[in-house]
């Protein structure tokens, strides 16, 4: 089944892009107005995060952002077929800041929120700096395309490692100079092993491993988003955050970066991946403890 689903995804990629977006817009008009794939997340999502825009100005978000959603599917399909040259042609980046920081001696993270076409960016930056790259991914459940996307994401120098075992699989990196990217506005398994802080002004409960792994290695921090040029053209933005990790208290890391992605989301709202349940926890006192944020829990009447 595996090699029938590669060969049929192969066929397909190798159509011209300016095609595979006229399938694009097809599919986005089915998944959006016929079976409305968590439509009601988005919008509920958007009304959190944007409570003083209009019904009409939250619908023209979810549909721009349904667009980029489908159309950063596409795109990751024609990676089958396309040619290192013809990615590095459309997803640009500074990566200058990297190549510096390697001569430094160190290794580095980099932290960035789930914005479109990170899967182009994953193999972009494993083409353009001389770090050892790294980047940790959650295996999806589906054998098939787990397989797939994880043989396109592991192209050029790039390697993966899975969320349920990195520990153990960055184990031969330690003694080399590396670059750990980390999706760090995933949605904490657990509320109660988590940094809490306000996000868009609802409490908000945030992975604790890249802040802390970034502590105990006392690496420095790169922050970045990925801004859309043009349909099918991204630009890497990568910023030198902290040299010294070490040297922060506890949770101003953490804090510095929801800050970070709360005023990218706000320059380009419709590259965030709004279809997952970000604020599906609710605050609770007993998180107190947890909490980093300098403000006070901003929890509605």
């Amino acid at each position: 089944m595996y090699y029938f689903v590669y060969g049929l995804l192969y066929l397909i990629s190798l159509l011209p892009l300016r095609v595979l977006y006229i399938l694009s817009d097809a599919a986005y008009a089915l998944i959006y107005y016929g079976i409305g794939y968590r439509r009601d997340v988005v919008m509920s999502n958007l009304t959190i995060a944007f409570p003083d825009k209009t019904d009409a100005e939250k619908k023209i978000i979810a549909k721009k952002f349904y667009h980029n959603f489908i159309d950063t599917f596409i795109e990751t399909i024609k990676m089958i077929s396309v040619s290192d040259a013809y990615i590095l042609k459309r997803f640009t980046g500074n990566w200058e800041v990297l190549n510096n920081l390697l001569k430094t001696g160190k290794s580095c993270q980099i932290l960035l929120g789930h914005t479109f076409n990170w899967e182009w960016g994953n193999v972009a930056i494993g083409l353009k700096i001389n770090y050892n790259v790294m980047a940790v991914y959650m295996p999806i459940t589906n054998k098939i395309l787990d397989r797939i996307f994880l043989q396109l994401r592991t192209r050029g120098k790039t390697r993966m490692l899975s969320a349920h075992n990195m520990r153990n699989e960055i184990v031969p990196y330690k003694n080399t100079q590396y670059a750990l990217g980390l999706a760090a506005d995933q949605n904490p398994g657990n509320p109660r092993f988590a940094y809490w802080v306000n996000f868009f002004g609802k409490p908000a409960p945030f992975v604790t491993g890249p802040e802390k792994g970034s502590r105990v290695s006392n690496i420095p921090v790169v922050f970045c988003y990925i801004e859309k040029l043009r349909r099918g053209y991204y630009n890497a933005v990568l910023s030198v955050h902290e040299m010294n990790p070490q040297s922060l208290p506890e949770g101003v890391l953490t804090l510095r970066f929801v800050k970070y992605l709360e005023n990218i989301i706000r320059m380009q709202p419709d590259m965030w991946l709004w279809t997952h349940k970000r604020w599906k926890h609710q605050w609770n006192e007993e998180y107190k403890k947890l909490w980093v944020d300098v403000e006070e829990p901003k929890v509605q009447a």
